[in-house]
């Protein structure tokens, strides 16, 4: 047990101090605090000494410079069972400090609240992490508070112990106060690497806030976990089920491509992280109904993304399915209601989602792969027409269409289209012209499209039998990669079948 006789206490979030301050009332605790927070707790009528009455030197520099003295830092960081910092303190006329109560500047909220770059940078706290820091590193003789939140532990604590903390706890606190200041200081590196552009540094810093621990990951025997960068999600669960870690990684995945879809229209049908159904029809229910089309089987126990608002209609249709999570951009009170009635089915509401980080990552033992996301709106300036046929309007906004939606199948991908919605999915395969067959396998048992029929591929078909079986199956317009060294094979081919070609300048696999 370590006897607490004197407390500095600096808080830029000064909430539910005043209980905290009753108890160290109570157990005769010295405090000492500076600017904002000591005016504070005299506000609350509670003894207290300013940072610069204890050390005999006034604050300098607008504030920058008070805590960072000697005395403070030495009353935190000397072992109190040696004799040497024994002395060193009894020559200096220095005393022990032994609870540390510090929350930082508000950076991350700054951040989120100005573009203003001073404002910023002034924001950035130095002392009271500086304090932090000293305090956990002599956690076997200081206790350091770093958050509100903790101050009922600190009570209950000084409470059970009569003044003083145990080893335990010490070490607890400790524990917890280096990931603030390391998750303050990744703040601050992250901030600097994006105004700079700096996207790879030499040194990369991760942060996170632990949302959920989950019941398991990917299967039971795994543990898992969701953070975010921020306090919260930015997708709303309604209703159902606690969510495991496969429904936020289809969910992820359906609204990265619902997301990409025109504003406030679409739909998009997945199954595990694959889609299985893409539309873009304007009226809801008919959008629904021709994504549902495209795989009904693969659909079965899916995930709907809605990129609008879900209608009391769209409700009721959807109702018929065994469904695992529907999405959209918030629901109508009748459409909560029909959906509700499904005790286990999650409801969530992605009208705050928006998917504009600008790096993905993927890890594997301590290593980590890191990438720009494949999000770039797709124009008709991006596509070159190769063919000797030129596509019509509504073929090119198909073709369009179907490159979006292919380059979020998982590769070897191809994807079938008529008039805004697909008809084939073929994804995951070692070889292209498999995810031919297989797209063109479900066409032909779940659709019977009236409209031409477009095809999309996210690379280069490297022989002429992939597009061979697509026109045979139909297919008028095809849209592809360039970078074949058979690429003008290709081009011959769809001249003398009379099929529109269209080249994409960019590849898009997703592996």
């Amino acid at each position: 047990m370590k006897k607490i006789k004197r407390a500095l206490i600096s808080v830029s979030d000064k909430k539910n101090i005043k209980p905290l301050l009753n108890c160290l009332k109570k157990f005769k605790i010295e405090i000492i605090s500076s600017g904002g927070t000591y005016k504070k707790i005299k506000k609350l009528n509670y003894i207290c000494t300013e940072v610069s009455d204890y050390t005999g030197f006034k604050e300098i520099l607008d504030g920058r410079v008070k805590t960072l003295h000697p005395k403070i830092h030495a009353g935190i960081l000397n072992k109190r069972n040696n004799k040497s910092h024994q002395q060193d303190l009894i020559n200096n006329k220095f005393e022990n400090i032994d609870l540390v109560i510090v929350n930082f500047y508000p950076f991350e909220e700054t951040l989120k609240s100005t573009n203003d770059h001073k404002k910023i940078i002034e924001n950035i706290d130095v002392g009271g992490p500086t304090m932090v820091r000293a305090a956990a590193k002599n956690y076997n003789n200081v206790t350091v508070i770093t958050s509100n939140s903790q101050y009922q532990e600190l009570i209950n604590e000084l409470k059970k112990f009569n003044g003083s903390t145990s080893q335990e706890f010490r070490e607890r606190m400790s524990q917890v106060a280096f990931t603030e200041t390391a998750y303050y200081d990744s703040l601050i590196s992250n901030y600097f690497n994006r105004i700079t552009n700096n996207y790879f540094p030499k040194k990369k810093v991760f942060y996170g806030n632990l949302i959920e621990k989950l019941r398991y990951g990917e299967n039971p025997h795994q543990k898992s976990a969701i953070y975010s960068q921020n306090n919260f999600l930015n997708i709303k669960q309604l209703h159902g089920k606690q969510l495991s870690y496969n429904n936020y990684n289809d969910i992820f995945s359906a609204l990265t491509i619902s997301k990409s879809l025109p504003k406030n229209i679409g739909l998009v049908i997945t199954k595990h992280a694959n889609p299985c159904g893409v539309s873009i029809l304007k009226n809801s229910v008919q959008c629904y109904k021709s994504a549902l089309a495209c795989d009904p089987v693969s659909a079965f126990g899916g995930i709907v993304s809605c990129n609008f608002k879900v209608n009391k209609k769209l409700a009721l249709e959807m109702n018929k399915l065994f469904l695992e999570v529907i999405i959209g951009n918030n629901f109508d009170v009748s459409a909560l209601k029909i959906l509700k009635k499904k005790k286990k089915l999650r409801l969530i509401d992605a009208s705050d989602f928006n998917p504009n980080e600008i790096l993905k990552f993927s890890s594997i033992d301590k290593n980590i792969l890191l990438q720009s996301e494949d999000n770039n709106e797709f124009k008709k300036k991006d596509f070159k027409i190769v063919s000797k046929k030129r596509p019509t309007k509504s073929q090119f906004d198909d073709l369009i269409f179907a490159f979006n939606v292919c380059r979020y199948v998982k590769s070897n991908a191809i994807v079938l289209v008529s008039n805004k919605k697909t008809i084939g999915i073929g994804s995951g395969q070692p070889s292209r012209l498999d995810s031919c067959q297989i797209a063109v396998n479900k066409m032909k048992k779940f659709t019977n499209p009236t409209s031409d029929i477009v095809a999309a591929s996210d690379a280069f078909f490297p022989f002429i039998d992939g597009i061979e079986k697509l026109i045979q199956s139909g297919v008028k317009a095809i849209i592809q990669p360039s970078g074949s060294i058979n690429d003008k094979e290709i081009i011959r081919f769809a001249n003398e079948t009379g099929t529109v070609l269209i080249f994409s300048k960019t590849r898009h696999f997703r592996h």
